[in-house]
């Protein structure tokens, strides 16, 4: 099985050397790719120095298009697995084995690492916690389906995900509006409990002046997947 872990990364010079040495560490029977989003600081240096493996993207595309370029990877490469992880060190490629072993156990299209199952390790700031749960409520009215970590970045999926996600993938703040597009198709999704660390450095994407903006915007495009699907 080949199995491929995208790792999205837009000024992460602070982790990213991190980042990528735990996975050689931890998880070493996987293949990684770095996407450089078009940093503005040492990220892509940290990484040349350092023989990654790194796409760099000419312009910008945001979170959602470094990690469509990744799937776009994973699927040129033929990848039977593909798993998101992020670039600021916040995920423990040691969960890694776990998720596929429970993947192919179950026969499920994704598998999502969440922090709230057996609420453990870092759990995120309040505000953000009241989000997490509003989209939890949101996709079970939708989809009738329980996903406690709806922003979870820690996400693996099968060969059958990473063609549809290569040629279709959310651009801004993908991570929930996705869940719900496999969800009303049939994909089967389940969470498995893991660890996750405060970011190690660098600044989230989200900032606490874009917290209204982020709710609507990703509260639309979720009801917009939904009833696409419909």
């Amino acid at each position: 099985m080949k199995k491929l872990i995208i790792i999205p990364a837009y000024n992460e010079e602070e982790c990213i050397e991190a980042t990528v040495r735990r996975i050689l560490k931890y998880a070493p029977e996987f293949d990684y790719v770095v996407i450089n989003d078009c940093s503005t600081d040492n990220t892509r240096k940290i990484c040349e120095r350092n023989h990654f493996n790194i796409l760099n993207l000419p312009i910008n595309l945001g979170i959602g298009g470094a990690v469509q370029t990744g799937y776009q990877y994973a699927l040129r490469h033929q990848y039977d697995v593909a798993v998101q992880m992020d670039g600021d060190g916040q995920h423990d490629p040691a969960y890694l084995q776990a998720m596929v072993d429970c993947m192919e156990k179950e026969g499920l299209d994704m598998v999502i690492g969440s922090r709230f199952l057996e609420k453990e390790g870092f759990q995120s700031s309040a505000t953000r916690r009241m989000g997490i749960r509003f989209f939890e409520a949101l996709i079970r009215l939708l989809t009738g389906k329980t996903i406690t970590d709806p922003t979870s970045g820690m996400r693996m999926v099968d060969k059958r995900v990473i063609a549809l996600f290569a040629q279709e993938y959310p651009k801004d703040y993908p991570e929930p509006e996705s869940v719900v597009t496999l969800l009303m198709n049939g994909m089967k999704i389940k969470e498995v409990p893991v660890k996750m660390r405060a970011r190690e450095g660098g600044v989230s994407s989200i900032s606490s002046s874009d917290a209204v903006y982020y709710m609507v915007k990703v509260s639309m495009a979720v009801l917009i997947a939904a009833w696409r699907r419909k």
